[in-house]
């Protein structure tokens, strides 16, 4: 998230009212949900571990073991059953 001076982009009379509220502080406006994002869906890590969990559960059931899987992909085994299960 980037951090914007108010004075740059707000009327003077708003950045005044807002004063009223807060000094020298930071305040978090959230976006529309019409706009709103799901995680990782901007930067495709999303994408990339929803991939690798599909990867992940074939290789199980190609016979590869929860073991075997958790040190391939450097997880735990809980980790790996999570995937696994929820598939």
């Amino acid at each position: 998230m980037k951090y914007r001076n108010a004075r740059e982009i707000l009327p003077d009379e708003l950045v005044e009212e807002l004063q009223k509220y807060v000094q020298a502080g930071y305040i978090y406006i959230p976006a529309r949900e019409e706009h709103r994002r799901s995680w990782g869906e901007l930067s495709g890590c999303r994408k990339e571990l929803d991939e690798r969990n599909r990867e992940i559960v074939s290789r199980y059931r190609g016979g590869c073991s929860v073991e075997e899987l958790a040190e391939h992909y450097c997880l735990s085994v809980y980790a790996i059953r999570k995937i696994i299960y929820q598939k």
